[in-house]
C-alpha cells in the first residue's frame, strides 16, 4: 500500500475521527484508524463499536492498493505538527509498520492488521429522509442542552427525534430533558410515511454538530432496526439508537401559566453570570424576585459572600419570588435566538415555559429550585 495525499485534507478526516475513537480501549485494534486504498479513493473508518464514522477522500495519488490501520491519535497528532499544504507520502513496509515521509520529517507508525478491525453490514431498508443541513443542526443544539447524564435512566441519555403534526403540517422533533429541565425543537418535513421514533445517543449528538458545522452538503439519514445512518457527500456516520422508552414529555409541559415575564436575553444571560460569580461550584441557586417592571437577581453563597443585581422586565402580574439552577437558566437563554426572552410562570414550584418568538418551533422547561 502506497499513495500520496495532501496533509490539510487528512487532517480535516482525522479530525472528526477524534470524537469518535475512544482514547482508552479494551481492545487496542479500536484505537486504531482503518485506512483503505482502493479504486484511486481512500476510504477512512473509525469506530467505538456503537458508532462508526466512514469517509471517502478522491484527492489521492493512488501508487499501490492495500490498508491497514494506525493509532488515530498519534496520526493525528503528527499530521497538525507538520505545515499546511505538505504532500505526505505514506508506504506500507510490512504488516507491521507504516512510513509517514513529508518535507523532512520521517516516521514509522505502528500498525495492526485489518483482519481485526471489526466489519459492518449497512443494510438500512428505511426511507432515505432529506433534512436541511443548518436547520437540522440547530435543532441538535436546541435539544442537546437537556440531555441527561444519569447513566441509570440511559433512556434519558440523548435526544427523542420522532414525527409530529400540527395545522396540516409534518415535522421532525427533537426532544431531550434530564427531569429538571426540556428542550424541544422541530424543524418542518416532507411528509414521511415510515419513520420511527428513536433516542439518538449524546455522543452521537455531538459528533453530528461537529460535522454539520463543518460540511455543507446535503445532509440524509436512514433507519434500520437498531442503528440510524447520516451521510453528508462522502461522509457517513452510522450509530445505534438507545434501546429504551421516552418518557410521554408533553405531561410536564405547562399549558396554564399565565403570568408572562419578558426580560432582554442578552442582560438576563449578562446578570445571572454575574451575579453567580460568587458562588464557587454553581451549585447554588439564582433566586429572582420579579415585580411589574424589573427583576431582582441575587445569589447567596454561605461560602463565598452574596451577588445582587437589579435589571429591567415586564411582569404581567404583581410579585412572584422564583429560583432556578443558573446554569440551566443560562444555557436555555443561550440558545433563545430572539433579543427577548418570554417566560410563562404559574407559581413559585410549578414549571416555567420559555419560549422564543423569533423560533416558534421550539420551546423550553424548566423546574424552579427549592432555596
Amino acid at each position: 500500500m502506497q499513495f500520496i495525499v495532501k496533509r490539510d485534507i487528512l487532517l480535516k478526516s482525522l479530525n472528526f475521527v477524534q470524537g469518535v475513537v475512544e482514547k482508552k480501549n479494551t481492545l487496542p485494534i479500536l484505537s486504531n484508524v482503518l485506512l483503505q486504498l482502493k479504486e484511486k479513493k481512500l476510504t477512512i473508518v473509525a469506530t467505538d463499536l456503537d458508532i462508526v464514522f466512514y469517509d471517502e477522500i478522491e484527492d489521492v495519488k493512488v501508487l499501490k492498493e492495500g490498508s491497514t490501520t494506525t493509532s488515530a491519535a498519534i496520526l493525528y497528532d503528527i499530521l497538525r505538527k507538520i505545515s499546511s499544504n505538505s504532500e505526505l507520502n505514506f508506504d506500507l513496509k510490512n504488516e507491521n509498520k507504516l512510513s509517514l515521509k513529508s518535507d523532512n520529517s520521517d516516521f514509522n507508525l505502528l500498525c495492526l492488521p485489518t483482519d481485526n478491525f471489526p466489519t459492518f453490514s449497512d443494510e438500512f431498508e428505511g426511507q432515505e429522509i432529506e433534512l436541511n443541513n443548518k436547520n437540522f443542526l440547530k435543532l441538535l443544539n436546541k435539544t442537546r442542552i437537556s440531555i441527561s447524564n444519569d447513566d441509570t435512566r440511559h433512556y434519558l441519555n440523548g435526544i427523542y427525534l420522532h414525527i409530529t403534526e400540527a395545522h396540516g403540517r409534518h415535522f421532525l422533533t427533537g426532544v431531550a430533558t434530564d427531569s429538571h429541565r426540556l428542550s424541544s425543537s422541530s424543524l418542518e418535513v416532507q411528509k414521511i410515511n415510515d419513520f420511527t421514533s428513536l433516542i439518538l445517543p449524546r455522543k452521537t449528538v455531538f459528533q453530528l454538530c461537529s460535522l454539520l458545522s463543518e460540511i455543507q452538503n446535503k445532509l440524509t439519514l436512514q433507519t434500520s432496526e437498531n442503528k440510524i445512518k447520516f451521510t453528508l457527500g462522502k461522509v457517513k456516520l452510522i450509530s445505534k439508537i438507545i434501546d429504551g422508552k421516552f418518557p410521554d414529555y408533553k405531561k410536564v409541559v405547562p399549558t396554564t401559566n399565565d403570568k408572562t415575564l419578558v426580560v432582554s436575553s442578552k442582560d438576563f444571560i449578562n446578570s445571572i453570570e454575574r451575579v453567580a460569580s460568587v458562588s464557587l461550584d454553581r451549585k447554588e441557586g439564582v433566586k429572582l424576585s420579579i415585580s411589574k417592571d424589573n427583576i431582582q437577581l441575587s445569589v447567596n453563597s454561605a461560602n463565598s459572600g452574596e451577588g445582587n443585581e437589579k435589571i429591567k422586565a415586564d411582569f404581567s402580574s404583581d410579585r412572584l419570588n422564583i429560583s432556578f439552577n443558573s446554569k440551566y437558566l443560562i444555557d436555555i437563554a443561550s440558545e433563545v435566538e430572539d433579543n427577548k426572552l418570554k417566560m410563562n410562570l404559574k407559581d413559585s414550584v410549578s414549571p416555567v415555559l420559555i419560549e422564543d418568538s423569533s423560533d416558534k418551533n421550539s420551546y423550553y422547561v424548566i423546574m424552579p429550585m427549592k432555596i
